[in-house]
């Protein structure tokens, strides 16, 4: 690993801490945690404040949660249609998008008490939560070939130059833990390696996190205790030592995590792509079950 490597891995540790927050924050077991709690929240909503059924409460939530899902539909006009485009940013319009395709089968959820009445309404409501469970899954892909929520795209060369995989220098900033230096250069040709056939591809793809993971917490340990080793040579005062271990951590955690999204890429580009062509689909299903629930209510 290089000084220029160094310096840019820096510059998303420290500069970019922004962009790093989004997606560490927002992780796909804590987004999930977040849906199955609501999910236990109406089903606990339900099971003590049932409510009557024809009342104008049950009514009234299934009105709002189908205005809120008709609401959805501003999103992709605004990235379509030009004078939306003007108002404001989209990584707003993203995060409204998000918290609305939540609220809305919210309430839908506690307008249906977890009980289905009728074919149409079934047909409705399965289907709303496809959309919402596919809509989850977008956003994850959304979020690995995107800074964040800002809408702006990812490109290849910005994840390798983040990586360090443009630069010709080749004296390391880890010349005091050889065996860190060699297991990340390692890591670096396991995962940038072109694969021989599909399956090794995908077994890949599937597993280099927790390869990552692992190497991560090998490689701190070692750090750890180079550093300690040092500090006891050197008389670094606790607080030195803390600093530089954090550092030394810092740099290999953002080197491991930009190799993997070089090496991910192209597969989520192309993830995200299916899924755009899967989804709309069910979102036009979505909106013909629940046309044809809301006119037999009215109906019958």
């Amino acid at each position: 690993m290089s000084n220029v490597a160094v310096q840019e891995l820096a510059g998303v540790a420290e500069g970019s801490a922004e962009q790093k927050k989004v997606r560490k924050s927002s992780g796909p077991i804590a987004v999930w945690l977040g849906v199955f709690t609501l999910v236990g929240l109406a089903y606990a909503l339900t099971r003590l404040y049932p409510i009557p059924q024809g009342s104008d409460t049950e009514y009234n939530l299934g009105l709002w949660g189908g205005i809120l899902m008709l609401v959805l539909f501003l999103y992709p006009l605004r990235k379509h249609v030009r004078v939306f485009q003007k108002w404001g940013a989209t990584k707003h319009w993203f995060l409204a998008h998000m918290i609305i395709g939540i609220g809305g089968p919210f309430l839908i959820l506690v307008h249906s008490q977890f009980h289905i009445g009728s074919l149409n309404a079934g047909v409705a409501l399965f289907c709303m939560c496809v959309v919402a469970g596919s809509g989850v899954v977008g956003r994850f892909l959304y979020v690995e070939i995107h800074h964040g929520l800002t809408g702006q795209k990812v490109n290849l060369r910005e994840l390798q130059a983040q990586a360090g995989l443009n630069s010709n220098e080749v004296k390391s900033q880890l010349y005091f833990a050889p065996d860190v230096e060699k297991r990340l250069r390692e890591f670096q040709a396991y995962a940038l390696a072109a694969s021989p056939n599909f399956l090794r591809g995908t077994w890949r793809f599937m597993t280099i996190s927790l390869h990552r993971r692992g190497l991560a917490y090998q490689c701190n340990e070692e750090l750890r205790r180079l550093l300690r080793q040092r500090a006891r040579e050197r008389n670094w005062d606790p607080q030195k030592y803390r600093r530089r271990v954090r550092s030394a951590r810092r740099l290999v955690l953002n080197y491991l995590d930009s190799v993997q999204r070089v090496s991910q890429y192209a597969a989520f580009v192309r993830l995200f792509s299916l899924w755009h062509v899967l989804h709309v689909p069910l979102v036009y299903m979505l909106v013909l079950s629940a046309i044809a629930h809301v006119v037999a209510v009215h109906m019958y």
